[in-house]
């Protein structure tokens, strides 16, 4: 159990506290910020775990198992609470969730050919707008709306972009034409 997978696993521990944080009222104003400071330190610790496990060659099979895994489930556990607050629609959210699972599910088909499909520049860029959009949201800051709007419809379309830029790279894989 390296510090990657530590901190793997503590971004998965941070995913109650943050529905938490997000859902359950406390009666203080404080509430909200510590849901956005709990979302933040975990996209964080996302960023560091990569890192971290490339410097020091500490790839190991559970943080290839486990990061995509923890990632998905922060951001779609974020993505649900905000429904529930009426801060996004559930149909972007569905549009989201389906791009993760078609993702998933090729991976999965790659894998099992031997094929490791890396990363894509689309779904970093997807990925880090996500976050700043959900974040905008979580804050909720009324000045902030014409702004938080434009992220929802850029994550939108960044989501459909790298979803169609990768099943266009990733077609063999499912023909077996290459």
């Amino acid at each position: 159990m390296n510090l990657p997978n530590k901190l793997t696993l503590l971004r998965v521990a941070m995913i109650p506290l943050l529905v938490v944080c997000m859902l359950v009222p406390f009666g203080f104003g404080s509430q909200k910020w510590m849901a956005v400071a709990i979302f933040i330190l975990a996209s964080l610790t996302d960023l560091a775990d990569g890192k971290i496990a490339r410097k020091y060659n500490l790839i190991t099979n559970f943080g290839k198992f486990m990061d995509p895994l923890a990632d998905k489930l922060l951001v779609c556990s974020a993505l649900i609470c905000l429904i529930e607050l009426h801060r996004i629609p559930a149909w972007v959210v569905l549009i989201i969730i389906a791009r993760e699972f078609i993702v998933s599910g090729f991976r999965l088909v790659a894998a099992d050919q031997g094929i490791v499909i890396a990363a894509s520049m689309w779904g970093k860029v997807k990925t880090t707008v996500q976050m700043i959009m959900i974040i905008l949201m979580m804050a909720d800051i009324p000045q902030l709306t014409t702004i938080t709007q434009n992220a929802m419809w850029l994550a939108l379309a960044l989501t459909v972009v790298s979803l169609v830029d990768y099943i266009a790279k990733n077609r063999n894989v499912i023909t077996g034409v290459k």
